[in-house]
């Protein structure tokens, strides 16, 4: 067990990205290896890009944050993998993950329901462009192909997500994780107030179409 003063890695690249000075004061906390390598995951991050894979998932992981769903969130999106259509503008994207539960088990079985601004920075409001949702397969996965929304006053670029595990057999509906999802490199990240670095996306430096990974950690069994 890991002693009660180190900060969980998810907390340290927050810490990191908020205050790169305390990286000495880490550098003794975590030992020199460690800390160097959450330094490069953070520099990694300011220059928009991933030197090396996240794992898959890692016993100190805490629950993805939860964050605001915001004013434009719509029941019954239609169950679907991609949300593009034609005339919708923005650079194509494809973001692949695991939903993770406990002790890193894969969930099945999740709903994962997406929604998010075209590449001009506008929601639809009337219909369901890009917007839907989708469930994750037996190992956890799940694949959305769509476009890298686009700025509009007062935020960064954000995908929004709300997770709901399976419940158990008998039981009511299971609890739902609603967030947000954040790209490296973006400019507008350190002055928008919801931001967060654990919401990250890893991006595949150089692909085309752009390529995204994220995984979600629920605290469920």
């Amino acid at each position: 067990m890991k002693p009660a003063f180190i900060p969980d890695r998810r907390r340290l690249l927050g810490l990191l990205a908020a205050a790169p000075f305390a990286s000495t004061l880490f550098s003794h906390l975590l030992g020199v290896d460690e800390a160097a390598a959450a330094e490069a995951r953070v520099a990694a991050v300011e220059r928009g890009r991933v030197v090396t894979p996240t794992p898959e998932c890692g016993d100190d992981d805490e629950p993805t944050p939860r964050q605001t769903e915001g004013p434009f969130y719509k029941l019954s999106s239609p169950e679907r993998r991609s949300l593009i259509e034609p005339g919708i503008p923005g650079t194509r994207l494809e973001l692949t993950g695991r939903v993770f539960g406990r002790n890193c088990r894969p969930l099945a079985g999740v709903l994962l329901d997406f929604w998010h601004a075209d590449g001009e920075g506008h929601y639809d409001n009337e219909g369901f462009r890009l917007r839907g949702h989708q469930f994750s397969d037996a190992e956890g996965r799940y694949q959305l192909t769509s476009v890298l929304p686009g700025l509009y006053p007062g935020r960064t670029r954000h995908f929004h997500v709300r997770v709901q595990p399976r419940p158990p057999a008998g039981s009511g509906a299971g609890r739902v994780l609603t967030t947000q999802l954040y790209f490296p490199g973006e400019s507008r990240n350190r002055r928008d107030g919801l931001f967060a670095p654990e919401l990250l996306v890893a991006l595949a430096e150089g692909s085309k179409p752009q390529r995204a990974r994220f995984h979600f950690v629920l605290d469920a069994v």
